[in-house]
């Protein structure tokens, strides 16, 4: 577990990670430049799972280099930092949106919202990274 529950910036990161729809992902493209994307997000108390889109360079950066950073948005005032460094891979078998009720549940209106179904969002976001992460920052 990379959150000290017993630490209250921890506890309250842990919800943060439950409840927010937006994470910054950080990948690193072949020439070693740094990019970041924000992103839908499922973090099951063990690993993120994010649907990586068609056409966007996250899938061929981490087939590249499969380091990445997670973020949070902080407060705006220096505080609530959450910043996650870990280890992505592309998950080739892994579960349609569809079949992970958690993500339905999280960004179902949503999807809806941008005109998909679940089915549809697949054909623009056909990419499973799962992300397990290493080290965690927080304050």
């Amino acid at each position: 577990m990379i959150l000290d529950l017993t630490k209250p910036a921890h506890e309250a990161a842990a919800a943060r990670l439950k409840e927010e729809p937006i994470i910054w992902l950080t990948t690193v493209n072949p020439k070693g430049q740094p990019q970041s994307s924000p992103v839908w997000f499922l973090w099951d108390g063990e690993e993120f799972l994010i649907y990586g889109s068609k056409t966007g360079p996250k899938t061929p950066n981490i087939r590249s280099n499969p380091r990445v950073g997670l973020n949070l948005d902080g407060n705006g005032r220096g505080g609530a930092i959450v910043v996650i460094e870990g280890t992505a891979r592309i998950d080739e078998a892994g579960p349609a949106t569809s079949e992970v009720d958690n993500y339905l549940a999280k960004y179902g209106a949503m999807i809806e919202g941008n005109g998909w179904t679940p089915e549809s969002m697949m054909q623009d976001y056909p990419h499973l990274i799962r992300v397990t992460p290493n080290k965690a920052r927080i304050w």
